[in-house]
């Protein structure tokens, strides 16, 4: 199981309470059904999805969480940032997870996290509307470290992109 695996298993508010009914003792649908408050058919789907995920075993009918499982996952799972320890130290600051966490102050590191936007996001040679780049950006901006605009005036600034009639272009 993966990190990303675990919370997709556990981003649905029917599954955590299942789930949480099972960590705290329930053994059968039945008494997951009742502690949790669900109706027996959502318990049956959510049990089938969670033991999918490697979050509960079901040993003849018996439900318990997968503890193995669990402790295997936070053992294995790893930040972004560790999993490439030859990155240069400004993405390792400044990027978590592939999202912008902050703007660096400083132009020359600002410098650094801008070209690897660019490189990451957009084609040499390729024409891009405005409303394509913006749709590059968001991504890097969902942690609230920057906005979509900033990131693009600061692309054109460093000319990285250049900007023509609403069209954009890496150089």
């Amino acid at each position: 199981m993966t990190a990303h695996v675990l919370a997709g298993a556990l981003a649905d508010d029917g599954r955590r309470r299942i789930f949480a009914a099972i960590v705290l003792g329930a053994t059968s649908a039945t008494e997951v059904a009742e502690r949790a408050g669900l109706p027996a058919r959502v318990v049956l789907t959510g049990i089938r999805r969670l033991t999918d995920a490697g979050l509960v075993i079901d040993a003849d009918g018996v439900l318990a969480a997968d503890e193995a499982s669990l402790r295997a996952t936070a053992r294995d799972s790893r930040p972004a940032d560790a999993a490439e320890p030859a990155a240069d130290p400004v993405l390792r600051t400044f990027l978590r997870a592939g999202v912008l966490v902050s703007l660096p102050a400083q132009p020359s590191r600002r410098r650094v996290l801008l070209v690897h936007i660019a490189e990451q996001s957009f084609e040499q040679g390729i024409r891009y509307p405005e409303r394509a780049v913006d749709d590059a950006l968001k991504p890097w901006c969902a942690a609230g470290g920057s906005d979509h605009a900033t990131l693009r005036r600061y692309l054109i600034d460093e000319r990285l992109l250049t900007r023509e009639h609403g069209i954009y272009q890496r150089l």
